[in-house]
């Protein structure tokens, strides 16, 4: 049985998640979210936003990944940016 390799860099994106989660939970209950509409074709609330944006961001990354040579680092910036534009505008 094979376990999961817990570098420093998985446990900090590990870690990043949690810290994002806890950070949302404390912004709804201090400013309660308000459904709007943005660029994506449907009504949302701030968690849909990050929940969707944490998708976009992770098939760009992996379409990065599995389509490109070059460094990674570029990759996770623009999941990084698409991640922020869904949430800001989206």
């Amino acid at each position: 049985m094979e376990w999961m390799a817990w570098t420093p860099i998985v446990a900090g994106f590990f870690l990043c998640v949690v810290v994002m989660l806890i950070g949302m939970t404390i912004w709804e209950i201090v400013s309660p979210t308000i459904a709007r509409r943005g660029f994506l074709p449907l009504t949302t609330t701030r968690g849909d936003r990050l929940f969707l944006g944490l998708l976009s961001a992770a098939y760009v990354n992996l379409a990065w990944t599995g389509l490109t040579d070059t460094h990674q680092l570029i990759g996770t910036g623009i999941s990084f940016v698409v991640l922020l534009i869904i949430m800001r505008w989206g």
